[in-house]
């Protein structure tokens, strides 16, 4: 009926008959006006997804399609139970998802790739007469014709063009780079891999076989806490969300949970509902400290002092008045507290040295093997002294002596050629060497157990006058009284203490020793009482006794359920370590690390990629050639834009009281050229000559190529970049940002991009230490004029026209999260979760795989033209989690003279490494055959693969093409990468777990493999994900 006639009839009665019992009724008056509803929510299909952002949420989602268009999303409900006496996961979400459908559609979305007006007018006209290569080394070599382009920057003048041209300017580019200075001058910087880690691998397995640079993003944007690798050698293990519910007492330190943690934040909630007690930290009355049953509002920055003060109260009650049996085990079993410690004479004083060592004693204890990375202790039954298991010397015996032995002599590497041979030692269980059940003394305290009571000194930093935070003046060394002991070593007598006993002297305990700045009263004004926190913080100091006290006890009477949850709020401080060391020492004492509800449990980025190991042979292509080129980000940056030009702090400004002496007045740079110069840190670039041709001199030489180095750098024929970073050759010259807005949410010092990376308009004010007339660098070549506009290129894949696209001179569109297909993983809960394109890319974006498998290809063609099998020699760092760890066991400079320049010894080692640039398109898209020859690994073990590559030969099918990669699985598609990680990680393949396990096994001596067994069989497929998220398998 009409609505005309609906409004003639409006008096009359519209029913015309009832049903069900009266309850509902039918009319006669029109009903079309409900088909806008209908049609609003009719869709055609929905498709799982999730967002490939760094939220660590990692949240399953119904994406809806209508017409070829997603029309909106809703959360997924179908997580598998992890275990019956949690809660449920579900549902995962927030407001920030399901919005994102927007984006795809939004008017900053990036449609067609763009160029830089400036740029393609250069280059269209070099390409009437020249070669891609010729044309791009002809406008390089012009400097006016550079800086056209490179000036203007920022200022928009983009253009539209096609993927051929726009990909042919980048393969010019990357191998006119190449050749002219070496494949390390090319950086890629795409940050936080779990998160779309097929993306991610797209841009690196590209790098990788070009030989280029693939930067570090999670100490860059200082969301890695320095404080994990300094306590534990590894940057960051937390636990899942769900395991707060386990929990008997949490702090959120710094971390508003309700906010940043959406999907997770009901877990807390239940843990409350449980009976779980919590303490909120934070200077802002923010949503956590609603849920808290106290709050604790200290001055921001005062963290590290509000934790001292929880640790000496912790210390004093549970360890020294009375010694909770809980705590004293797991001091004993589980941390260093119960080693010696050497005590060194400094201008008359003592001062803690380093670790006692095997290789200490005349007779090295026996122990022949790595004696100069075993630690050392007391036998409380016995008295004797001992070398329990479980220092990383056992990790290496056996084949890790052979492979030091490789890089040196035996002599030099400390091991005699008649050793003890044995291995599986590498555990925490309580025998020594000889097998004979220990206990470890933790103390000297006792008369009988001490030979004396030493005055040792500690440094002190609270006395320093600062504009923003109270003053409290005390001496900058406070010496204070430590059990100690004499021993006969080789070099003499000298006096050692217990780890624990320094630990309490520090902390400011009185244990009837004497001495000053010492206390047993909590209202002294003593460095790390409550009462000397109480002036710096402004939390009353009975509120840090009453938090501090029921935080230990939960811990003791729940056997280490007591966590605090951690963050950005503490970690974006410059003194982060000291905040999250002095939350560690509290946790380490209540032995919380490791247990179930308890630990520390820092959640910042989404860093857990879980099927890592299956990743980083696709990513870095492993599957062709070893090693990678990385670089850490922080110092590439500081280095690359100069900032180090301005820096006027010196190491001496921020020097411990307590520091020996040495060349303290140089300035930071020195320091990170030392680094690099020793094997610490990798370089980006790595040599100041191009790579490829020193692969091709050592070849000539007949030389092995670190042997060519080594010689090259002592003669100095050779240099390496970081010591003249300004110098044109060491330039960073082709830069790809994806994933990722460098310019415009990372990059610490932006002006300094802008000026001396990009040679951009820049608001950089200040005068470098060349104008100021201070002091300069030591090891870096100062340069008076410095370099404005280093990049060549820059290239930056997004959906939406960021920060860094502005100023870029070719963006490409990639793809939205909708609209590709990926994984993603968190460290906020178990499972693995696909990303799966619901609708075709829009407009001309293409997925970030397809991208850089274009420009392969197109590099693959404009390549021949200058470059082809080529020997490139790759610099790698001294690696932890391999044998190489215990290189160094003193601190010693070659380039000083003091010591040989040992290659992956004393210096970085130089590996050759064969690249077939030509058919680099080809290694692309193939699994290539390391993974049958050497088999796949990390973390310090290996296994073997070739199982696994035969199923992925049938599951992708074999390449039959005729050329170097016949018969190898196909890599050819988005999916087919993800296949590769799924098939080749332990987390999604049993059978790999069940392997790896093993593999473990043959360093602790222990049998592992019953993590993983009862999912031997089960191995995780992309479909498999595409219909519901799956649990990881135990790693």
């Amino acid at each position: 009926m009409s609505h005309l006639l609906d409004r003639l009839n409006f008096l009359q009665k519209k029913a015309v008959g009832t049903f069900a019992n009266g309850h509902g009724e039918t009319t006669r008056e029109s009903r079309d006006w409900e088909e806008v509803y209908r049609n609003r929510w009719r869709h055609d299909k929905i498709v799982r997804s999730t967002h490939g952002v760094n939220c660590t949420g990692s949240c399953s989602w119904k994406i809806y399609v209508k017409s070829g268009i997603v029309t909106w999303e809703t959360q997924q409900t179908d997580y598998p139970r992890t275990r019956p006496d949690l809660p449920n996961h579900e549902p995962r979400g927030c407001a920030r998802g399901a919005s994102y459908s927007w984006y795809l559609y939004s008017a900053n979305r990036v449609k067609t790739p763009l160029i830089r007006s400036r740029l393609l007018k250069i280059w269209r006209e070099k390409r009437k007469t020249l070669a891609p290569v010729a044309a791009w080394a002809a406008i390089q070599a012009d400097p006016i014709l550079r800086a056209e382009y490179t000036r203007v920057r920022g200022k928009g003048g983009f253009v539209r063009a096609g993927w051929d041209e726009a990909t042919e300017i980048v393969a010019a580019a990357n191998a006119h780079t190449a050749k002219t200075y070496g494949p390390d001058r090319i950086f890629g910087f795409s940050p936080i891999p779990a998160m779309s880690m097929v993306s991610y691998a797209a841009g690196s397995r590209y790098l990788s076989l070009l030989g280029g640079i693939c930067m570090s993003f999670y100490d860059w944007y200082c969301d890695l806490p320095p404080a994990s690798p300094q306590t534990w050698g590894e940057q960051t293990d937390v636990p899942e969300s769900a395991d707060w519910y386990n929990s008997g007492f949490l702090i959120l330190w710094g971390s508003n949970v309700p906010q940043t943690r959406t999907p997770d934040a009901h877990f807390y909630t239940e843990a409350r509902y449980r009976g779980a007690k919590s303490a909120v930290i934070c200077p802002d009355y923010s949503e956590a400290a609603k849920f808290g049953d106290i709050w604790l509002s200290p001055k921001a920055g005062t963290d590290s002092a509000l934790a001292m003060a929880m640790g000496h109260v912790i210390l004093r009650e549970f360890h020294l008045d009375r010694q909770a049996e809980y705590f004293e085990d797991y001091c004993r079993r589980y941390t260093d507290m119960p080693l010696l410690v050497r005590l060194e004479e400094q201008d008359g004083r003592l001062v803690p040295g380093r670790m006692l060592r095997a290789a200490d004693f005349a007779d090295g204890m026996g122990e022949d093997d790595n004696p100069d990375w075993k630690t050392v202790g007391i036998d409380e039954a016995s008295g004797r002294i001992v070398v329990p298991n479980g220092s990383i010397g056992f990790r290496w015996e056996g084949e890790g002596s052979k492979e030091l032995k490789k890089g040196a002599g035996a002599a030099e590497a400390g091991m005699t050629t008649e050793r003890k041979m044995r291995t599986g030692c590498w555990n925490l269980e309580q025998v020594a060497a000889e097998g004979e059940e220990i206990s470890l003394r933790m103390s000297l305290i006792l008369d009988s157990d001490r030979d004396d009571v030493a005055p040792v000194d500690f440094p002190y930093f609270g006395g320093q006058a600062t504009e923003h935070f109270t003053r409290c003046e005390h001496p900058g060394v406070l010496t204070r009284s430590v059990p100690v002991k004499r021993l006969a070593l080789k070099d003499g007598e000298a006096l050692v203490a217990t780890v624990f006993d320094l630990f309490c002297a520090n902390y400011g305990l009185d244990r009837g020793l004497g001495g000053d700045w010492v206390t047993s009263d909590y209202d002294a004004d003593v460095p790390y009482t409550p009462a000397w926190a109480e002036k710096i913080t402004g939390v009353n100091r009975n509120a840090i006794i009453t938090v501090a006290r029921e935080f230990a006890l939960n811990a003791e009477k729940t056997k280490g359920k007591s966590m605090v949850i951690l963050g950005a709020g503490l970690n974006h401080w410059y003194h982060m370590d000291m905040n999250y060391r002095g939350i560690i020492n509290m946790l380490v004492m209540c032995g919380c690390i490791g247990q179930s509800g308890g630990g520390w449990s820092h959640y910042v980025g989404q860093e857990k990629l879980r099927p890592q190991t299956g990743w980083t042979a696709l990513a870095f292509a492993l599957d062709w050639n070893r090693p990678p080129r990385h670089m850490n980000s922080t110092s590439a940056w500081y280095a690359h834009t100069d900032q180090w030009r301005y820096e006027t702090l010196t190491a001496q400004e921020i020097l411990s009281p307590t520091a020996p002496a040495g060349d303290w007045d140089a300035s930071l740079i020195d320091f990170n050229i030392r680094a690099e110069r020793m094997g610490w840190l990798p370089s980006a670039p790595q040599l100041k000559q191009n790579p490829l041709e020193v692969g091709q001199a050592a070849k000539a030489a007949g030389m092995e190529a670190k042997d060519y180095v080594a010689a090259g750098l002592k003669s100095g024929e050779i240099e390496m970049s970081c010591e003249d970073p300004d110098a044109p050759e060491n330039w960073p010259r082709n830069l790809f940002v994806w994933r990722s807005n460098l310019l415009g949410s990372s990059g610490k010092g932006h002006e300094y991009f802008l000026k001396h990376l990009l040679g951009a308009q820049h608001g950089v004010l200040g005068k470098d230490l060349g104008e100021e007339g201070r002091v300069r660098s030591k090891d870096a070549r100062w340069h008076d004029a410095a370099p404005e506009g280093k990049l060549d290129l820059l290239v930056t894949l997004d959906f939406r026209m960021s920060t860094t696209c502005v100023y870029s001179d070719i963006v490409l569109p990639t793809a939205s999260w909708y609209e590709k297909d990926d994984l993603n993983t968190s460290d906020m809960h178990p499972f693995i979760h696909p990303l799966t394109a619901a609708v075709d890319p829009a407009y001309e974006s293409r997925s970030d795989w397809e991208i850089f498998k274009t420009i392969a290809r197109k590099f693959s063609e404009v390549a021949p033209e200058v470059l082809g099998v080529e020997t490139d020699v790759v610099a790698v760092p001294i690696l932890h989690d391999t044998a190489a760890e215990m290189a160094q066991g003193d601190v010693r400079d070659w380039k000083r003279g003091e010591c040989d320049l040992i290659p992956g010894r004393t210096a970085q080692n130089y590996v050759a490494v064969e690249r077939d640039y030509p058919n680099l398109y080809k290694r692309f898209t193939a699994l290539g055959p390391l993974m049958e020859k050497l088999g796949n690994g990390g973390k310090g073990i290996s296994w073997d693969t070739k199982v696994e590559v035969h199923h992925l030969r049938d599951l992708n099918d074999p390449v039959t093409e005729p050329g170097p990669t016949l018969g190898m699985p196909r890599i050819e598609t988005a999916i087919d990468a993800a296949e590769v990680i799924l098939m080749l990680a332990p987390e999604t393949n049993g059978h790999v777990a069940v392997k790896a396990w093993e593999a473990l096994g043959k360093a602790t001596g222990r049998d592992h493999t019953h993590l993983a067994a009862g999912k031997q069989h089960e191995e995780i497929r992309f479909r498999d994900v595409a219909s519901q998220p799956r649990k990881i398998i135990s790693s």
